[in-house]
């Protein structure tokens, strides 16, 4: 009998005795922590509101945009100095530097140290690309959709933890339990910052960037992307403009909620001169990020690029797409369903938050799902365009939801859109990491980004549209992705082989 037992084969993802499978858990738990910390303020918004005398709903509109205004551009630095130092280092850093905004926040007196505190604490959101080259590190290309899918499925269940527990230990804990009275969201806070402060000590001691006795490769310098024909170049230069329209598009919603100054009267957040000084900004922002594009990018070209170096950016540009699909409609979804549901059926706030949740819930099995189904199907292309076919079906049908439907089917149609949207996810960064290995930071950043470029450009338009109409918008969005990944994304080479080759160059000006 114990040799019948010998035989079986322990489950790899419990296999602690390989440090692939260390690293991998070590790696979600830190990404985890990031998203715990991230979304730590809308399960105490409530609680802020009633407990801290000159906060308004207005003031948390603002807090919640700032939120997530520096992840874009955040993402696509991390992604270089991923690339440059490895992201063991990055990590830790960030970790440990983002628990100081997080206290700021907890313990701010004043409206503007709050959004000074929320507007920092955004960069923890370009957490998610640090982990993706981590794992890309470890993961032979046959494992490396189901790797990702676990890692980033697992670490974003970090949010539902939050809505799960920050109230409790808020208003149990420190308020009835410690007697903190009007403070223990303050407190609860704290400690969000605590954990996520000596996470980031131990996960440098714990990891490593490589394998023993493999050599970590990347880039020389902190630069932008490098890319391998003048076409390329030209696709590069047209993909960075949305990151920071994206952002001239969050400055232009802030500049439309108005908040009541202390003589009771009613004004803009940033006012029209403010707002056109901003444009002017990310204007000049661009074009000295073209400067440097072209700098860095003419004499590599005009020197030649060897045919083992060259990458196809259409690949990258395609995965663009899919995670303003995917992603993108997550974050914008979740922020309106409990709302879609509340006032469609008529059921009770704790109802319909449970609904919303199920998008969170369903990233545990989904996204590791969609990146194991990519592995497993030998055709990462073909996943990824199912995928997205799936999502336009399932936005379509949930554009049809009304009073009149039974609310299981309802929330049926939800769940399984949920599901198409997460294992999309998976499938995407199934493939990122194979298009170029020593730049999968850069390419997981720029990608990362555009999820949040999808989310703002989503909910600027639902807040000016109905329901239906924000639903059909979102199936057109995966829609157009499938047809673009149709026509540019390329199939990785060698996706399916037991190891990387050896990349020993690294990009050079």
């Amino acid at each position: 009998m114990s040799s019948v037992f010998s035989k079986i084969k322990k489950v790899e993802l419990i296999d602690f005795n390989q440090e692939r499978i260390r690293t991998l858990h070590y790696t979600w738990i830190a990404f985890f922590i990031s998203f715990y910390v991230w979304f730590n303020m809308a399960p105490l918004a409530t609680t802020m509101l009633r407990e801290v005398n000159w906060l308004t709903p207005e003031h948390l509109k603002i807090l919640a945009i700032c939120n997530v205004a520096l992840t874009i551009p955040a993402r696509i630095i991390v992604g270089a100095l991923i690339d440059k130092y490895g992201p063991r280092i990055v990590f830790s850093g960030l970790l440990v530097l983002m628990s100081i905004p997080t206290f700021i926040f907890a313990f701010g007196n004043s409206f503007m140290q709050l959004l000074t505190a929320r507007l920092f604490l955004g960069i923890i959101g370009a957490s998610f690309v640090i982990g993706i080259r981590m794992i890309s590190q470890w993961f032979p290309p046959k494992m490396i959709g189901r790797a990702e899918g676990f890692y980033a499925g697992w670490g974003n269940f970090g949010s539902a933890w939050a809505a799960m527990t920050l109230p409790w230990i808020a208003l149990t804990v420190m308020e009835n339990w410690l007697g903190m009275k009007i403070d223990g969201w303050r407190w609860a806070l704290f400690i969000n910052g605590v954990v996520s402060l000596i996470y980031g000590f131990i996960y440098y001691f714990v990891v490593r960037d490589t394998p023993k006795g493999e050599k970590f490769y990347g880039t020389k310098k902190t630069q932008p992307l490098v890319v391998t024909s003048y076409g390329d170049l030209v696709q590069y230069l047209i993909w960075s403009f949305p990151l920071v329209g994206a952002l001239g598009l969050l400055a232009w919603r802030v500049s439309k909620i108005q908040i009541t100054n202390e003589l009771g009267e009613k004004i803009s957040l940033i006012s029209n001169d403010y707002l056109y000084l901003i444009y002017a900004v990310l204007l000049i922002v661009y074009f000295v990020h073209v400067s440097k594009s072209l700098q860095v990018n003419l004499p590599v070209l005009k020197k030649g690029v060897p045919e083992e170096e060259k990458y196809p950016f259409s690949s990258v540009a395609a995965l663009n797409t899919t995670y303003i699909a995917n992603f993108g409609a997550e974050l914008a979804v979740v922020s309106m369903l409990p709302a879609f549901f509340e006032s469609t059926f008529t059921v009770s706030p704790e109802f319909a938050g449970l609904i919303a949740a199920s998008f969170a819930f369903v990233n545990l099995f989904a996204r590791p799902f969609g990146g194991l189904i990519s592995d497993l199907m030998k055709n990462r292309k073909l996943i990824m365009s199912i995928y997205m076919l799936g999502i336009a079906l399932g936005f379509l049908g949930m554009a049809f939801i009304n009073a009149a439907w039974p609310i299981w089917v309802a929330v049926a149609t939800t769940v399984m859109c949920s599901i198409f949207v997460q294992g999309a996810e998976g499938a995407t960064f199934a493939i990122i990491p194979l298009i170029k290995r020593r730049m999968t930071g850069q390419i997981a950043g720029m990608a990362g980004a555009f999820g949040n470029v999808g989310a703002v450009v989503y909910l600027v338009i639902y807040s000016m549209v109905d329901a239906q109409t924000f639903f059909f918008i979102l199936a057109g969005g995966a829609a157009f992705s499938l047809l673009y990944c149709f026509v540019f994304l390329k199939e990785p080479k060698d996706a399916f082989a037991d190891d990387y080759s050896s990349e020993k160059s690294t990009v050079t000006n």
